[in-house]
């Protein structure tokens, strides 16, 4: 009979063919997707439709309407009201220290 106090046999197993570890690093993604090139892109066709319609000439406004006004208004004398005559407020001396 064996001793319980004893700590168990241990067993080893030798593998006899050699190990070989491959790391292999997961690709890296970008990220980020194409949101952002498809936003200015957009933008860069928006302000140049604007600019085609302000820049070709194509204005239904010949020319500006004659700007040389002559505007005479005659307007009552206004008199600046009379403020009654107010005394500064004193102050008071300081008390002498005791």
């Amino acid at each position: 009979m064996t001793d319980p106090n004893l700590p168990p046999e241990r067993v080893v197993v030798v593998d006899r063919q050699p190990q070989t570890n491959v790391n292999v690093q997961p690709e890296r993604r970008s990220g980020g997707g194409g949101f952002i090139p498809f936003l200015i892109g957009g933008l860069v066709i928006v302000v140049a439709i604007i600019a085609y319609v302000l820049l070709s000439g194509n204005n239904p406004v010949q020319e500006a309407a004659d700007t040389d006004v002559d505007i005479d208004v005659n307007l009552p004398k206004m008199e600046a009201p009379q403020l009654p005559n107010i005394e500064p407020p004193t102050l008071p001396s300081p008390a002498p220290a005791n």
